[in-house]
């Protein structure tokens, strides 16, 4: 029965026998005889069929509702056993940047834990040289880093997507009337970064360096935190995943004629035997790939 409410809730949550059929893998008429057993099963009518179209009955309104919660916990329950029975090498700890907030790990996770139900997911956030030393310390399997030192033999370095940095500036802000932006314009305006106290003076130096920043910095301790301080005009937020905005533009930061970017990688020891690494770099690459930077 638990594939026949499967089958019930692809119909309602597509609106359609077809397209339900197609992401079940089974054909039209096999749902549609899945979904007639289960209303024999439970002897009340859950969809009322007129011609093409469909609508849920009362009862089948609120069996939908009901059984969202029973598959969840079913689907939870079964992966909760898989595991205790496999053991807890099924456990794989991810790490990514504090300013890192593109939709690619989201649907990365999403699309892991869909495949790979039986292995236990946690994430941990640093700077670059914390998720360094996470890596390094065992205390992480993979990191979505950037690339900031010589590569090393001891680590598989799976490059993932470039991303394009912006300035997010607020509307009031004359700046972000203008098309782009270089450092020489942002010269009298501090920067915004992300960065816990003991890793401040890393993260200026590098970016000082690396995107020629002139002017003061600023330091949030989060995303959240980032977007206030840019919505309220204390300084331009430095980002290469733009948030959406009416309060916020986002403008592209130029130098010598090419927008400033970096390059994202997935970074694990080479000597792991941790198992579904690859299988998540891989989605992980999928996502990045056909996401727009």
């Amino acid at each position: 029965m638990i594939k026949q409410i499967k089958y019930f809730q692809a119909v309602v949550r597509y609106q359609s026998f077809t397209r339900a059929a197609d992401e079940c893998f089974i054909s039209q008429s096999a749902i549609s005889q899945q979904i007639q057993a289960l209303e024999n099963d439970l002897g009340v009518r859950l969809i009322n069929r007129e011609r093409r179209k469909f609508s849920l009955t009362p009862a089948g309104e609120f069996f939908y509702q009901k059984s969202l919660v029973l598959i969840s916990d079913f689907d939870r329950l079964c992966a909760e056993t898989r595991r205790l029975a496999q053991g807890v090498e099924h456990e794989l700890i991810i790490g990514y940047l504090r300013d890192y907030s593109g939709q690619e790990l989201k649907a990365a996770l999403s699309n892991f834990s869909v495949k790979f139900p039986e292995v236990f997911i946690q994430l941990t956030i640093g700077t670059h040289e914390e998720l360094y030393d996470k890596l390094r310390n065992g205390r992480a399997d993979v990191v979505i880093n950037d690339l900031r030192r010589k590569p090393s033999e001891q680590y598989i370095n799976y490059f993932l997507a470039k991303s394009y940095f912006y300035a997010e500036l607020p509307l009031n802000n004359p700046l972000s009337q203008l098309e782009q932006l270089t450092m020489d314009d942002l010269k009298n305006t501090p920067a915004i970064i992300i960065a816990p106290l003991a890793q401040r003076n890393i993260e200026e130096l590098f970016c000082r360096e690396y995107f020629g920043v002139k002017g003061d910095f600023l330091f949030a301790e989060n995303l959240s935190v980032a977007h206030l301080m840019a919505a309220a005009n204390k300084g331009y937020f430095l980002t290469d995943k733009p948030e959406e905005s009416n309060l916020t533009a986002n403008v592209p930061i130029f130098h010598n004629d090419k927008q400033l970017y970096r390059k994202y990688y997935a970074f694990w020891r080479a000597n792991t035997t941790k198992k579904y690494i690859e299988e998540f770099a891989e989605i992980l690459k999928a996502q990045f790939t056909g996401a727009k930077n």
